[in-house]
């Protein structure tokens, strides 16, 4: 889906409904609003991942991995400027149950906390005396748990980090809210990356970007009262796709940043929670991860290799998303 201004850069649609929000099934036209559009609100990233809204600041904030940043993006004024700098090649971000951002390091190899005075505070750099990998994706549980994925991804270049041997597996940790004590609770995953709760916390959901021969999302039950995972079964086989990192609407259905740098992939995929495609919104980048924000939870952001586009939608992101 073409859409170029008269330099040739990318020009937002004006016909409504946009012909980029596609319905694959039925059930997805009511998450449509007829007269909204993709807008793209910041671009000059190198590659744009981990976005996070603060309703309290009116802002969305995001990583630019390789360019060693996280920005910022102010609703009222449409600006973009440097929220840190250094970042330690962040990456995913979220906020707790606090209000405070937290987030992966690919540099650092580690997961951080920043308290309201602007101070970071280390969360979790070791598992078992060991220097976790390059923590990627994160989400924060009702009762405070963090979760997030360690791949080797930030550790095996110098362009989103720097290069290391990997002492751990791929794995996905908990990190306890009253101890501070990690555990494991997916051991030696193919390649884990984006991570979400549904609305319920019943079910945890994880890409295996390193699955052959495609991708996978799979669904875990949460149990042990919220602290282990169990029973993982494949709820998305993504065929030539490559799901990176997601949000679930309230209504269980999942929001996938989705591509392989061509028109017919590029963008985010909706899928409801027996995996069944029902929506796309086609980008001109590929999507890497998203988040929904504004003021009622219903403006979806999105995180797309140069830039971060959003569009508001006729749902809401659920607690957390």
């Amino acid at each position: 889906m073409s859409r170029q201004d008269e330099t040739g850069g990318w020009a937002p649609s004006t016909r409504y409904p946009d012909p980029a929000v596609q319905v694959l099934d039925p059930s997805f036209a009511p998450y449509r609003i007829f007269s909204a559009a993709v807008e793209r609100i910041a671009t000059g990233c190198r590659w744009a991942e981990g976005p996070v809204w603060f309703g309290d600041r009116r802002a969305l904030l995001w990583s630019d991995i390789p360019n060693n940043r996280i920005l910022k993006w102010d609703e009222e004024t449409g600006a973009v400027s440097p929220f840190r700098k250094p970042s330690s090649n962040a990456n995913g971000n979220t906020r707790d149950r606090q209000g405070r951002l937290v987030t992966c390091e690919h540099l650092g190899r580690r997961v951080t906390r920043t308290e309201y005075d602007g101070s970071i505070t280390l969360l979790a750099d070791r598992f078992d005396g060991k220097r976790l990998n390059s923590p990627n994706d994160i989400v924060v549980k009702s009762d405070g748990s963090i979760w997030f994925s360690d791949p080797i991804f930030g550790i095996a270049g110098n362009y989103e980090g720097r290069k290391a041997e990997a002492e751990l597996p791929g794995n996905v940790y908990r990190l306890d809210p009253e101890t501070g004590a990690l555990a494991v609770v997916a051991e030696d995953i193919r390649g884990p990356n984006g991570l979400a709760f549904s609305p319920d916390e019943s079910i945890l959901y994880l890409v295996e970007s390193r699955a052959v021969p495609n991708r996978l999302i799979a669904a875990f039950d949460v149990v042990d009262g919220g602290r282990r995972i169990a029973n993982r079964r494949v709820l998305i086989d993504a065929g030539p796709g490559t799901p990176d990192g997601m949000r679930v609407d309230v209504d269980g259905n999942l929001w996938c940043g989705w591509g392989m740098g061509s028109e017919e992939l590029d963008g985010v995929m909706i899928f409801n929670p027996d995996g069944k495609p029902i929506g796309r919104i086609a980008l001109p980048e590929r999507c890497a991860n998203l988040c929904f924000g504004g003021e009622m939870r219903n403006r979806l952001f999105m995180a797309a290799s140069q830039s971060v586009y959003a569009l508001y939608v006729n749902t809401q992101g659920a607690a957390g998303g």
